[in-house]
């Protein structure tokens, strides 16, 4: 959990659960936004996947999504949240993963960000719409741009979300001004 300074401990700020990659770890989750998180005032929940990589992407939400929502739980019973700026972001099988778990349960996360996404894991009922914001590189070798968010964001489009893609020029990685571009939606 990442606690910006200048967030007042009685008024309510926005959440952003942060996902890190494959292979990754909350270090690298709570990396995503930490830079941006002090002057945008976002607290930042970044929980760790139970093994290499998030259990939906493997098939099935389970030990990891009960993670998160045990984490969840401990925050807003912890610290003033604003309910209607709570969203979730992540990076490479954590943008899947951020993509599936937002739209399943779009009537608490209002806005999922997914920086360098691989694929919607299915198998949760969609609730809620909320408000997507892709990015991806031209060049990504990892998760190669044509199989993924080419295809993700028309299909989100076509089932009715709101969606800001940002293509960008480079490989598998969150560019600085994608980044920041992305914090400034949040808000």
């Amino acid at each position: 959990m990442y606690v910006p300074p200048t967030v007042a401990p009685d008024t309510a700020a926005p959440l952003v659960l942060t996902l890190h990659g494959a292979g990754g770890d909350a270090a690298a989750g709570l990396a995503l936004l930490q830079p941006l998180a002090d002057e945008r005032g976002l607290l930042l929940l970044a929980p760790a996947s139970r093994e290499t990589t998030w259990d939906a992407i493997r098939g099935a939400y389970g030990r990891d999504a009960a993670v998160i929502d045990r984490a969840l739980t401990r925050v807003f019973s912890g610290f003033a949240v604003d309910a209607g700026r709570v969203a979730v972001a992540g990076f490479s099988d954590g943008a899947s993963y951020a993509l599936g778990l937002g739209m399943a349960n779009g009537d608490l996360f209002r806005r999922i960000v997914a920086f360098s996404p691989g694929f919607v894991p299915p198998g949760a009922e969609r609730q809620g719409t909320p408000l997507v914001f892709v990015s991806h590189g031209d060049a990504d070798e990892v998760l190669p741009i044509d199989r993924t968010s080419r295809r993700i964001v028309p299909g989100l489009r076509d089932d009715g979300y709101d969606v800001t893609y940002r293509e960008f020029s480079g490989p598998h990685t969150v560019p600085p001004d994608i980044a920041r571009e992305a914090a400034d939606w949040l808000r």
